[in-house]
């Protein structure tokens, strides 16, 4: 079993920026993708950015590219996702997972442990 707990959301204005972290435990990550998404109220949950395994690829979702930048360090068994220049449609509840492969993905359904969430509100 893998245990993923998020932190580093919270309240901030339009155009500040948050980093979120992923720490994951009961078993190493690093043959892993790992993967962020995110859902808003009334929204179905979407991709935001996937790394490998490895951390030397990474697959980032047009809505935040150049943005959001998604990292690890697997000595830490810790992914992160840095926001800049964040947006009010920003605002959701953010997941970590962890991917069934390698390489990273998009798809949901190449994820099989998730996270609870932590929230991300960016006021206007």
């Amino acid at each position: 079993q893998v245990q993923l707990v998020e932190s580093g959301g919270g309240l901030v204005q339009a155009g500040g920026s948050l980093r979120l972290s992923c720490a994951a435990s009961g078993r190493t990550i690093s043959n892993y993708a790992m993967g962020w998404f995110r859902q808003a109220p009334g929204n179905e949950r979407e991709f935001v950015a996937s790394v490998s395994g490895s951390g030397d690829s990474e697959i980032v979702a047009d809505s935040v590219k150049g943005r959001f930048t998604i990292s690890r360090d697997n000595t830490k068994n810790t992914v992160f996702l840095q926001m800049n220049s964040l947006k009010p449609e920003d605002t959701a509840v953010y997941y970590c997972a962890r991917g069934v492969q390698a390489f990273p993905a998009v798809k949901r359904y190449l994820y099989n442990y998730w996270g609870q969430g932590t929230q991300v509100t960016v006021s206007s």
